[in-house]
């Protein structure tokens, strides 16, 4: 019995992650990777991300039992179109990881491919090859939205394909899946997007506003920070649900700034107790459609070597940094360090290293 062949088309951040994941868990499954960076794909193959890198494009597609598209949205509208001409093994699964579905659903029906949707809802404020990471997608949820009833044998392959991604698996059809995303991550990325261009226009009659806008408001727009052209083709693809939304959005705005100006203090009150009540109630410790931001912020004195010590300290303790900064946001501490971890295990670490070995005082986001 001839090994199954899985192609992977696109080895940034998610297909490479996806990569480790399937070679973890299915260590017979031979994996082609294919990238438009040639450097991605020499990375790729010196790391063993992937096994081989195909000499051949249209051969390799036709032997490949699962095709997976790890591209941004756009690209793979190009890809489906591409493969659709190369004539596939009939059996053969295509699949993708891209955070809008209604649209690619239906030109992979336009081009009769053997489709099913997939979107791991996982991500990282980190980008390409070297952010692969085998824990990307624990306990984050991974949805599947198929086409055809008779899909369900095959989606259970994917599954299984993907059991190394420790990830809950969820059905959902395109319409609705887009609908959710468009509530929970695209509609909150313009919000932020919008507050921080607002923020910039309002600093050329305030200079020292940019200099303010760290704490709270650098927090709630840290989602500001993704790719520009990603972002414009996810809003694109989803153009009709997200035109929806801003315009309750709108009218929520509106209601808001007539209860202002007419000083109703009661429905100003319900407004955020509502909210509050709300967000109290959200999940905690899951996964969901905007990566979470494992911050611990340690007061540090102003002393010669007091972040080297910490930063050697997690060192010692093989806790691995992916971020670090230094914010001055209050007038009695010189310095808060603001440290960044992978996930929240990391995370837990870290803090619980530091409050053993040092005196600083340590707090979570």
């Amino acid at each position: 019995m001839s090994k199954q062949t899985v192609m992977i088309i696109g080895l940034g951040l998610i297909g490479s992650s996806l990569a480790v994941c399937i070679k973890k868990e299915h260590p017979d499954v031979l994996i082609y990777g294919w990238d438009n960076s040639r450097n991605t794909n020499k990375i790729a193959i010196e790391n063993k991300v992937v096994d081989l890198l195909p000499k051949n494009f249209d051969e390799t597609a036709q032997n490949s039992d699962i095709i997976v598209l790890a591209v941004p949205v756009n690209t793979t509208q190009y890809y489906l179109q591409k493969l659709s001409k190369i004539g596939l093994k009939k059996e053969t699964i295509i699949t993708d990881t891209s955070s809008t579905k209604q649209e690619i659903v239906h030109t992979a029906k336009y081009y009769n491919l053997n489709f099913i949707g997939g979107h791991p809802m996982a991500g990282s404020h980190k980008s390409g090859i070297f952010a692969c990471d085998e824990n990307l997608f624990e306990n984050a949820y991974y949805i599947f939205t198929p086409i055809k009833e008779e899909q369900k044998d095959q989606m259970k392959q994917l599954e299984n394909l993907f059991l190394g991604t420790r990830a809950k698996y969820i059905l959902l059809d395109p319409k609705e899946h887009d609908e959710i995303t468009g509530m929970l991550s695209h509609l909150p990325h313009i919000i932020a997007s919008g507050l921080v261009n607002q923020a910039e226009i309002f600093k050329q009659q305030h200079p020292r506003a940019m200099q303010l806008a760290a704490g709270g408001f650098r927090d709630i727009t840290r989602i500001a920070s993704s790719d520009p052209q990603m972002w414009t083709d996810i809003l694109l693809n989803n153009r009709e649900v997200l035109l929806q939304m801003l315009t309750q959005w709108q009218k929520e705005m509106s209601q808001l700034s007539f209860w202002l100006k007419n000083k109703k203090a009661e429905q100003l009150y319900h407004f955020f107790e509502h909210a509050k009540a709300t967000r109290d109630h959200l999940p905690s410790n899951k996964k969901g459609s905007i990566p979470a931001f494992y911050d611990l912020f340690v007061d540090v004195p102003d002393k010669p070597g007091s972040i080297a010590e910490i930063t050697s300290l997690l060192a010692k303790s093989s806790i691995s940094l992916t971020n670090i900064k230094i914010l001055e946001t209050r007038e009695e501490i010189i310095g808060i360090l603001q440290l960044t971890f992978k996930n929240e295990k990391d995370l837990i670490k870290a803090k619980a290293h530091i409050e053993n070995k040092t005196n600083y005082h340590c707090r979570l986001q």
